[in-house]
């Protein structure tokens, strides 16, 4: 099953290893889950991940961070977007993840923000379920496990 993981529940996994957005990159790493990709998502979460802040907030060091990246490089599902959507979502940085999960076909969008992601009525794409990360393992494990 392909997904989409929004920047906030790859911080939040590596931030954490216990709850649900650890055990979504635990399903990643096990191929369980193929997560999209591509390059302006990637450049957000290494933008994201290595900044002093959170390199500070998870105690790792750069290079820690550089091998959770080359990680999600190595096993991401490399998806192109050769046109802009443009959902024009409250969040303009939003908009990536969007459009990658058109693109890319994945089922579901990852999410701790919910509502930056449903605020506009008119945007309306049945075929991508947008969950935060407890409702998408509470799918997963009646679903799958």
């Amino acid at each position: 099953m392909k997904i989409v993981m929004d920047t906030s529940v790859l911080y939040q996994a590596l931030y954490s290893n216990a709850g649900a957005s650890h055990a979504i990159l635990t399903l990643i790493r096990a191929g369980e889950l193929v997560l999209a990709l591509s390059i302006p998502v990637f450049e957000e979460y290494s933008d994201v991940l290595s900044r002093e802040s959170s390199l500070e907030h998870f105690e790792l060091k750069p290079e820690d961070i550089q091998q959770v990246l080359e990680f999600i490089a190595l096993v991401g599902a490399r998806t192109d977007i050769r046109y802009l959507l443009r959902p024009n979502l409250r969040d303009e940085s939003d908009n990536i993840f969007m459009e990658l999960a058109f693109a890319s076909d994945a089922k579901f969008l990852i999410t701790k923000n919910i509502r930056d992601f449903t605020y506009k009525p008119e945007l309306k794409l049945d075929e991508i379920q947008i969950v935060t990360p407890a409702e998408f393992m509470h799918r997963w494990r009646d679903d799958y496990a």
